[in-house]
């Protein structure tokens, strides 16, 4: 099948889809696609270098942020430190976008 490319229109350029994404995860009620990749690429920035270290954000469901963590010592600390850690990250997502913090040991 050949292809060539549509003819010029004289109509208004295509918008990218980058700000219909956001729209439509703003309805949802889900973070900001920038904010939620901060989050996941900036995790060290977010909770702090020792935290990071040890723990990778793995996944964002209905509200619970899942984390793995290196070892069952690990899991009892982000349980602990579950507020705190919260606070943290609603100042990264906004408030109420994550609303508890779930542990997972998974050893690198």
């Amino acid at each position: 099948m050949p292809w060539s490319p549509l003819p010029d229109a004289d109509g208004p350029p295509p918008e990218p889809v980058g700000p219909s994404i956001e729209r439509v995860l703003r309805s949802l009620g889900a973070p900001s696609s920038d904010g939620l990749a901060a989050l996941f690429e900036d995790w060290g920035g977010v909770v702090g270098e020792a935290i990071a270290s040890a723990t990778q954000p793995l996944a964002l469901e209905d509200g619970r942020l899942l984390v793995a963590v290196r070892d069952g010592g690990w899991a009892s600390q982000i349980r602990w430190m579950e507020p705190d850690l919260l606070v943290k990250v609603a100042r990264r997502l906004g408030d109420g976008v994550v609303t508890s913090i779930e542990a997972r040991v998974r050893p690198r």
